[in-house]
C-alpha cells in the first residue's frame, strides 16, 4: 500500500510539473511586446537550445550507462587496464568547445545588435524621455512636451522612445521586462536606451538593482497608448497646472516608498541636466549629512 501511494504521489508531481500554469509567462521576458524584447527572446531561446544539445544527451547517457553497467548485466565488461582513447578525448573536448563557440557568437552579435544606445528601426521619429531614479521612485521628464510624471510613463504605441537616464542617489537599474534591455542609472553620468512598445497596454517597470529599504516598491507603469490618447494625456497634464521646479524636486527627492503616480504640467528647463551633473543632488538629507 505504501509503495502504491508513493507511485501515485510521484505521478501527481510529474503531472503538475508538466501542466502549464496559466499566466506564468504573461508578464516577463518570455512575453515581449517590442522589437528589443523580441530580439532578446530569440537570443534566449537560441542559447537554451544550444545548451540543451549538451544537457539532454548527458542525462540520457547517464541513465544508459547506469542501466548497462548494472550488476545483473553479464555483457558489461570491466576493463581495469583501459586508460585512454583518442576518439573519446576528441569528442569530450570538441563538444564543449563548439558550445562555447556558438554561445560566444550569439553573445557577440546580440550585444552589438542590441547595444542600448542603438536606434530602433522605425519610420517614426523617436520621442525623448529623461529618467531620474530617486529613493525610491522614478521621475520621468518629457523635455519636448514640457511635462513630467512620477512612477507612470505614458508614451505613444509604436513610437521609438529615446531615453536619457541618470540617478540622483545610488546606482539603480531601469527595466521593463516585456520591452527588454535593462540599463543602469548612475549618479553624475547619463546612460542611454532605446525602447518601443508595439501593442497598447500597461507594462510593469521595475528596479533591477537593490538600492535600500524601499527597493521592493520601486516600480512604475509603462503605458503604451494610442497617439490620440497620449496627446489627450499631455493636454490634461498641462491643464492641471502643477509645476515641477527645484522646490518640487527637493520634496520629491526625500526618501519614500510606494509613492503614488503624479504628473506635472510644466518643468523647469535644465532640471535633468542639473541632476545628471550633480548640482541638484543636495536634498535635505544630504544637507544634514554635510
Amino acid at each position: 500500500m505504501r509503495a502504491a501511494g508513493s507511485k501515485t504521489m510521484l505521478w501527481g508531481i510529474a503531472i503538475l510539473a508538466a501542466y502549464p500554469i496559466p499566466g506564468l509567462c504573461d508578464e516577463g521576458v518570455l512575453d515581449p511586446h517590442g522589437p528589443v524584447g523580441m530580439a532578446e527572446r530569440v537570443i534566449l531561446m537560441d542559447a537554451t537550445a544550444i545548451m540543451l544539445a549538451v544537457v539532454i544527451p548527458v542525462i540520457v547517457l547517464a541513465l544508459v550507462f547506469a542501466w548497462w553497467f548494472r550488476a545483473g548485466n553479464p555483457r558489461a565488461h570491466y576493463l581495469p587496464m583501459w586508460e585512454y582513447s583518442g576518439t573519446i578525448e576528441i569528442v569530450v573536448w570538441a563538444i564543449p568547445a563548439l558550445v562555447i563557440l556558438f554561445l560566444g557568437g550569439i553573445a557577440w552579435t546580440g550585444s552589438h545588435d542590441l547595444d542600448p544606445p542603438n536606434g530602433v528601426h522605425s519610420k517614426e521619429t523617436p520621442m525623448d524621455v529623461q529618467v531620474v531614479s530617486l529613493d525610491w521612485k522614478w521621475l520621468f521628464i518629457y523635455p519636448n512636451e514640457g511635462v513630467a510624471s512620477v512612477n507612470r510613463l505614458v508614451v505613444p504605441v509604436g513610437k521609438p522612445i529615446r531615453f536619457q537616464l541618470t540617478s540622483a542617489t545610488v546606482m539603480n537599474s531601469f527595466f521593463v521586462p516585456q520591452l527588454g534591455s535593462q540599463i543602469y542609472t548612475m549618479p553624475g553620468m547619463t546612460t542611454r536606451l532605446m525602447l518601443q512598445a508595439d501593442q497598447t497596454g500597461t507594462y510593469k517597470g521595475i528596479s533591477a538593482q537593490f538600492s535600500g529599504d524601499g527597493f521592493s516598491d520601486m516600480r512604475f507603469d509603462f503605458v503604451a497608448a494610442p497617439a490620440t490618447e497620449f496627446r489627450s494625456w499631455i493636454q490634461q497634464t498641462k491643464a492641471a497646472g502643477k509645476t515641477f521646479d527645484k522646490t518640487a524636486y527637493d520634496a520629491l527627492a526625500r526618501p519614500s516608498s510606494a509613492a503614488p503616480a503624479m504628473a506635472y504640467g510644466s518643468v523647469s528647463p535644465g532640471l535633468f541636466e542639473a541632476v545628471s551633473g550633480g548640482s541638484t543632488m543636495a536634498t535635505p538629507m544630504l544637507h544634514q549629512e554635510q
